[in-house]
């Protein structure tokens, strides 16, 4: 009898860098609403936010990195599972 699980199937069970991408997800789409928020008063003509609201808007790509971080990590943690077998 064939076993139901495969290996490249999708569990409950985390990767070593599955949380990074997932906080640098979340971080980033924090960024990305703010960067929608800051520039909307230029299309509607209004006053512009205070310079710190620019600020907020560079966490788009503080959790672009963070989440690539995490992707290279579980890469990496991959080639040393597969190496290890070998």
């Amino acid at each position: 009898m064939r076993d139901k699980t495969q290996a490249n199937s999708a569990s409950a069970e985390t990767g070593p860098g599955d949380g990074l991408v997932k906080a640098g997800g979340i971080v980033f789409i924090v960024g990305a609403i703010a960067t929608l928020v800051t520039v909307a008063p230029l299309f509607l003509h209004t006053d512009p936010f205070p310079p710190i609201s620019y600020a907020v808007c560079m966490l788009m790509g503080v959790g672009f990195i963070v989440a690539a971080a995490g992707v290279l990590r579980g890469v990496a943690a991959q080639r040393r599972q597969a190496r290890a077998t070998t």
